[in-house]
């Protein structure tokens, strides 16, 4: 019994014996393109001097191979194929067949196996030097086009938001970092002529790296999350000479 059910053992009632036949690759292929239940060849067994000797002769009408390379139109299968006999080798081999229905089926048990082999001709040589050359070809190679691709996506060389972030590292790498007490002098001399700075306007006078200004305006510094000067910058209380007027405003 297998997992898809119980198997249709009508064959080994009838003690039916199959071969077991090894076929070049080209040979199924071209069976594969008989219609309906036409004829793919003809099996020939005959006796030489009390031995067997089985060919078989592919039909004229599916020698003809489809694609390989470029010179497929002219590419035949060779007709004559001599078979080479072999024991079954005191081995228990069976067949067996699924239906649509998925229904196992026990065809008959392996009593010859044999090799169908190509007659070495011309038709054959050419075949196999075609299958060599096509097997041999790199599956990746590089092509110099002769106009621009129009019809594609195209990807971006870089986005405008990178773009941003490079313009703004390479302007900040150009700051060379000024002395702690030197930055202070210079925002203290701003904080007297206004109050509030907003950060972009505080690097653009000292003309230091962002990161920078900030740990040293944090140190004498307040930023407004909130109010009517909400992301600005103001010195802390004790750092503070407003004349009256400013002060009060």
């Amino acid at each position: 019994m297998s997992d898809k059910g119980d198997v249709d053992l009508t064959g080994a009632k009838q003690n039916t014996g199959v071969w077991l036949v090894k076929v070049p690759k080209y040979l199924s292929q071209q069976w594969s393109k008989a219609t309906g239940r036409g004829e793919v060849g003809k099996l020939r067994i005959a006796k030489n001097q009390g031995k067997a000797e089985v060919s078989f002769t592919l039909n004229e009408d599916l020698t003809i191979i489809d694609s390989i390379g470029e010179k497929a139109s002219v590419v035949r299968a060779p007709r004559d194929h001599p078979f080479t006999l072999q024991t079954v080798g005191g081995q228990t081999l069976a067949v067996f067949t699924e239906s649509s229905t998925d229904k196992i089926a026990l065809e008959g048990m392996v009593v010859q196996r044999a090799e169908c082999r190509p007659a070495v001709g011309e038709n054959y040589m050419r075949l196999k030097r075609l299958q060599i050359e096509e097997s041999s070809k790199p599956l990746r190679f590089t092509q110099q086009l002769g106009k621009a691709v129009t019809t594609n996506y195209k990807p971006v060389a870089n986005h405008t938001y990178n773009l941003d972030y490079e313009k703004r590292k390479k302007e900040e790498g150009k700051r060379a970092r000024a002395d702690k007490q030197q930055v202070q002098d210079m925002l203290f001399s701003a904080f007297e002529k206004h109050q509030y700075y907003n950060i972009k306007d505080l690097v653009d006078i000292t003309k230091q790296p962002v990161i920078y200004l900030k740990e040293i305006l944090r140190d004498i510094g307040i930023y407004n999350v909130k109010g009517t000067h909400k992301n600005t910058w103001e010195l802390k209380p004790e750092y503070r000479h407003y004349p009256a007027e400013e002060k009060s405003d």
